[in-house]
This record gives structure tokens, C-alpha cells and sequence, in this order.
């Protein structure tokens, strides 16, 4: 069975331990970086990220973008959605398509 962890402030996060998610609260850049470093060597398959966290990271997880595993989705944190995980994917169907597909509202 694969492995799902989730990455971000604890009051974000506490909720997925209901649904069997590991989770791993952070509260700085070296915390999150180095989480997300730690969880791709112990071969977790999906790797969920608040998208404050998210902003502290982006160069560890720009490394893992082209990778198959982990998959790193960045979510919304408690406080509600900044669009960064929207954006993330519209990115992404831009490189897999060549276009973007999700129009802008």
C-alpha cells in the first residue's frame, strides 16, 4: 500500500489523520523543505501541502515536478484557498498539452 503524507501548520492538517493520512506539521521553510526531502526517500506516493507551506518551498518542490513519485499537490490550508493549487494544475495541463485548457473565470 502506498504511502499519503501531508505537509503544513497543524491546525491546517489535524483533520486527515481521520482518513488515514500521516501527517507533519511544519512551521518554517527549513521544516517543510526538509520534510518533504525526508518523505520522498521513505517512498511516500502522494505527498499533500498546504499552500502556505507550499510558498516556503518551491525550489524542493520544483525538484519533484518531473518526478513520478512523489506527487506533491499543494491543497488549501485552514484560513481558505490563496488559488495556488489551482494554478498548479493549469500548469501542468499547459506542459502535458501545449495548451491551457482551463480557462481563466
Amino acid at each position: 500500500m502506498s504511502k499519503v503524507g501531508i505537509i503544513g501548520d497543524k491546525d491546517s492538517i489535524m483533520g486527515f489523520l481521520a482518513l488515514g493520512m500521516d501527517i507533519f506539521p511544519a512551521y518554517n521553510a527549513d521544516e517543510v523543505k526538509k520534510t518533504i526531502h525526508n518523505l520522498a526517500e521513505k517512498d511516500y506516493a502522494i505527498i499533500y501541502i498546504t499552500e502556505q507551506a507550499s510558498l516556503m518551498a518551491k525550489e524542493s518542490i520544483a525538484k519533484y515536478k518531473d518526478f513520478e513519485l512523489p506527487a506533491i499537490i499543494v491543497i488549501p490550508g485552514i484560513g481558505g484557498s490563496m488559488g495556488l493549487g489551482m494554478n498548479e494544475v493549469r500548469e501542468s495541463a499547459k506542459r502535458a498539452i501545449g495548451a491551457d485548457i482551463l480557462f481563466s473565470e
